[in-house]
């Protein structure tokens, strides 16, 4: 299956971090983060899911799975990277243009042209993925993870090592606790519960658990807003602890 997507050719044979794409390579603006190593972005108006190339993260949203260890991080971090900014898109001639799902596959630059997916590895956010054959730049990947794993970096240390999905309790088996008011999933608490909110100023504000305005305070992804896992976190991405 072949996309319509007009987009500019495959990277050279050697995808490293400081590789740039061509000049003419079009910036595609982010329109989400779906997790680590998917992404929406918006291409002549339509918004497109992405799978990116040579990377896998631990799971995150995937249905009958709980959240699997530094999946919450992996997320936050892609985040961190490109929410509400421009990436630039490259196919790659090795892999098909989607996946089973539909969703495009392409290497994930920065406009600098630094490839998000080996940023992402290096720092131990995830692993090297190869699906079917060797992509662009597949031992420059599998380099960043060796040395991730060697420095206990990411989930390496915190997890142990890459975590495999585990199935969700099925709800025949739980005891249901008294009816209480529901809260929205999405606002849930997690390891990462510091809200990461955009005001009507555009002005970038985090709010810990039990601060006054946490429990208003809602959370849109798609409008650029964000969970953190500590405020030092937050403050490195951008935002600020509320005045007063």
């Amino acid at each position: 299956m072949r996309s319509t997507v007009a987009e500019p050719t495959a990277p050279s044979r050697s995808t490293s971090d400081s590789a740039r794409p061509s000049s003419t390579a079009p910036l595609y603006p982010v329109a989400g983060v779906v997790d680590g190593d998917t992404i929406k972005v918006r291409i002549d108006g339509t918004s497109h899911t992405v799978r990116i190339i040579g990377i896998d993260t631990p799971e995150l949203h995937k249905p009958g799975y709980a959240l699997a260890c530094f999946g919450q991080q992996a997320a936050s971090r892609m985040q961190s990277l490109v929410q509400s900014k421009q990436v630039r898109l490259q196919a790659d001639p090795t892999q098909a243009d989607v996946d089973r799902y539909g969703r495009l596959l392409r290497h994930v630059l920065l406009p600098d042209g630094r490839s998000v997916a080996l940023l992402m590895i290096r720092e131990g956010f995830g692993r090297e993925y190869t699906y079917d054959r060797p992509y662009t730049g597949q031992a420059d990947y599998r380099a960043a993870e060796a040395t991730a794993r060697g420095a206990h970096a990411g989930l390496w240390g915190a997890c142990g090592g890459f975590p495999t999905a585990v199935p969700s309790v099925p709800k025949s088996s739980v005891v249901q606790p008294p009816p209480t008011t529901k809260v929205p999933q999405a606002e849930q608490s997690s390891a990462c519960d510091i809200k990461g909110n955009i005001n009507s100023k555009g002005e970038k504000i985090y709010h810990t658990p039990g601060s006054r305005s946490y429990a208003a305070t809602k959370i849109t992804e798609s409008k650029g807003e964000r969970w953190f896992c500590s405020a030092a976190e937050a403050e490195a991405a951008g935002w600020r602890a509320p005045l007063g």
